[in-house]
């Protein structure tokens, strides 16, 4: 992902989406916008079953992941303790040296003075320093980490890494509230010089937010702590069993790792071998931290639990080929090659056999670690494709692509002096997927394109810049389809200009898009509008990356339940045919304000249907009819849908998914406001009826 700059973004959500930072001035999302204007003639569609398209394939429904912010740490590993590894020093200063912009980062905080804490630099046990604590005999010292989130009567395990005197004695206590008896304490064994392993356990008697997790010793000397841990007793190797449960029943089949910006300064071989020695690493592109507790092989467990198929992104920023190559081996060489061996001493002795790998992230843009021009990603590409499939020649390889769209929404902002007037045309330089497809076609399987359009403004050419727009909420959802039938576009015109394109069938991974990244309903329905949208241009776009996988759920540290978006998802997956249906009807989607090569296609997304969305498909084996109705209104809406060379049965199933309210959205520990109901009817009407601010999908049979 893409961030606006390295200065002026104090949260992780702001810092990635620089493109939806344009002025909230004009934005209006209350129930006061409510009325569309209805034509005074009925909406009338017709679902065409003879008439489909490229069959959507099982990658449309992926998610986007990188190790940033809460999607692994403090997200769906289970591991509690913040800067487990002692990154930072332990002192009462309110302020980190390197800064650290992940939420819900804990600071480890002295107990007693700081000057019983010693950053040990001489001997740690991993990273560059351990936390020793003098003892003396008036008081206990240690460290303690607050906001800890425990559940009542839940167990917890872990254990610590410490060595020390052996008179000193060592407690460990866990702490849920502010009474005396609100705590558990355990005692540990005699230390030695030498660092040993020492299990806790724990059973919470109160359910918080904010407990805390201490370490004090008593008697004379000193210890040191090497490191500590603390999950949920019932975590699944590592993941936490809640979120493991939710994300399982999405099926998303894929997951793109690690990411993002992030993964230009990701050295791979820092992410596998024994957790607690793998080291703490700055991560320069979003100014955080990274513990590297999930690596390689724990990536791959998810990617099991979740019955996915794992799409691993090489370090081509400040990487080398060599080291990409590597890689390939770990995942995919026999148990008796140099990385092969290697794999099975960490606990996996048959190959995982990863197939689909992409090459860089965004490397077009000047807010990414390793930017290089086109002509240098030509030739560094090629130079990693080669390397890699020497290892093993059956992986797919994805390009890091960026369409006219691309550049001309995102890059052109980061220039001081564009070499030309926005929007830069076909087979310019700054056509970034032009000249790549142009110059190493050879070396590419798919094309990787990312979707973040402004959804509160448009782009003016005279002035140049992207200005705030009075959209009404069917303008601004339309926003993100159209960004998608842009890109569909691009590679239409890709493939009349560069011979062999067509042929390769070369298609894209859009493996980052979003809805919008905002809170509430809005942003599913965006999302709802861009999967529809792809759905239309299933010959050109064969996998998609939402981003991010966690937005599909709420979740605290104790509780965790669906979003909108992960209803969204988990109905379309389970319910939504395969076989994509032409629709006509009578209601042109409104041509919005923007440019073309900018932020809208050549000819609007959508159905014909305004205000409403309406996708239509049947199931693999022709025995089911869906079709869809996105409702981005605050009215009821009617629409005459008739079925072209198709018999249906009477009756149908209907799943809906309807909020109350633009900004509702479930919360974890809360009765969920946003839920799936479904409904049977034993009659087929010419008329359907919608509710407002809802996604309602109808499955029919066919005789």
């Amino acid at each position: 992902m893409k961030k606006k700059s390295r200065k002026n973004f104090a949260g992780i959500i702001s810092q990635k989406i620089f493109v939806i930072l344009i002025l909230f001035a004009g934005y209006s999302c209350n129930n006061q916008e409510a009325t569309i204007n209805k034509s005074s003639e009925k909406i009338v569609a017709v679902v065409h079953a003879d008439k489909t398209g490229t069959p959507i394939h099982r990658y449309a429904y992926g998610m986007f992941t990188e190790l940033l912010g809460n999607m692994f740490e403090k997200g769906i590993w289970s591991e509690m303790l913040s800067d487990r590894k002692f990154f930072y020093p332990v002192n009462s200063s309110d302020t980190l040296i390197p800064k650290n912009t992940k939420r819900n980062f804990e600071r480890w905080r002295p107990v007693g003075p700081d000057e019983v804490i010693i950053m040990d630099k001489e001997n740690p046990y991993t990273g560059e320093q351990s936390v020793r604590v003098r003892l003396d005999a008036s008081s206990a010292h240690g460290i303690r980490q607050n906001g800890i989130g425990v559940a009542a009567n839940r167990d917890y395990t872990g254990y610590l890494i410490l060595s020390g005197d052996p008179n000193v004695k060592v407690i460990v206590t866990l702490v849920w509230g502010t009474n005396p008896g609100d705590k558990q304490s355990v005692a540990l064994p005699a230390l030695s010089k030498a660092f040993n392993k020492y299990p806790i356990k724990f059973t919470a008697g109160g359910t918080t937010e904010q407990g805390h997790f201490e370490i004090t010793g008593t008697g004379k000397g000193s210890f040191t702590i090497g490191t500590a841990s603390l999950m949920p007793a019932d975590n699944i190797k590592g993941f936490r069993a809640d979120l493991i449960g939710l994300l399982k029943e999405l099926d998303s089949k894929i997951y793109r790792w690690p990411g993002g910006n992030f993964v230009a300064g990701y050295y791979w071989p820092d992410g596998i071998g024994d957790r607690d020695k793998r080291p703490t690493r700055y991560d320069y592109a979003w100014n955080t931290t990274e513990p590297n507790d999930v690596g390689t092989d724990e990536y791959l467990t998810l990617c099991d639990l979740l019955n996915l198929d794992p799409y691993l992104v090489v370090n081509i920023g400040f990487g080398e080929a060599s080291t990409a190559a590597q890689w390939v081996e770990y995942t995919n060489g026999s148990k008796d090659s140099p990385m092969g061996k290697l794999r099975a001493a960490n606990g996996h002795p048959e190959p995982y056999n990863v197939k689909i790998w992409g090459i860089g992230n965004e490397m077009y843009g000047e807010w990414q670690l390793g930017h290089m021009s086109i002509d240098q990603y030509v030739i560094k590409h090629r130079m990693f494709a080669n390397a890699m499939r020497k290892i093993d020649p059956s992986i797919k390889i994805v390009a890091s692509g960026a369409t006219l769209y691309e550049i001309n929404t995102t890059n052109h902002q980061h220039r001081l002096k564009p070499v030309e007037k926005v929007p830069y045309q076909y087979g310019s330089p700054e056509d970034w997927s032009g000249n790549l497809l142009a110059n190493d076609l050879d070396c590419i399987d798919y094309l990787a394109e990312h979707a973040y359009p402004n959804v509160n403004s448009a782009y003016d050419e005279n002035l140049q810049m992207f200005v705030p727009v009075k959209d009404s909420l069917p303008e601004r959802a339309r926003r993100v389809p159209n960004r998608i039938k842009g890109a569909a576009e691009a590679m239409h015109e890709y493939q009349k200009r560069i011979p062999g394109v067509k042929d390769k069938n070369i298609t894209f991974f859009i493996d980052e898009w979003t809805g919008a990244f905002r809170s509430g309903f809005e942003g599913t329905l965006e999302a709802a509008e861009g999967m529809h949208e792809m759905f239309r241009n299933t010959d050109v776009i064969t996998m998609s990356g939402y981003t991010m996988f966690t937005f599909n759920v709420n979740f605290n540290a104790n509780e965790a339940v669906y979003s909108a978006t992960g209803l969204f998802y988990k109905l379309y997956r389970q319910h939504f045919g395969t076989i994509p249906l032409t629709i006509t009807g009578n209601s042109p989607q409104k041509e919005l304000k923007g440019v073309v090569l900018v932020d809208k296609p050549e000819k609007s997304s959508g159905s014909d249907t305004y205000p409403l969305d309406v996708m239509a498909a049947f199931s693999s084996d022709r025995k089911k009819l869906t079709f869809s109705i996105i409702n981005p209104t605050f009215d009821n809406q009617e629409i005459d849908i008739s079925f072209s060379a198709v018999s249906l049965k009477d009756g149908y199933d209907s799943y809906r998914i309807r909020s109350p309210s633009i900004r509702a959205a479930n919360r974890p520990g809360e009765q969920p406001r946003i839920i799936i109901v479904n409904d049977r009817s034993e009659n087929t009407p010419g008329t359907f009826k919608v509710n407002p601010l809802s996604i309602t999908l109808y499955e029919f049979d066919v005789n």
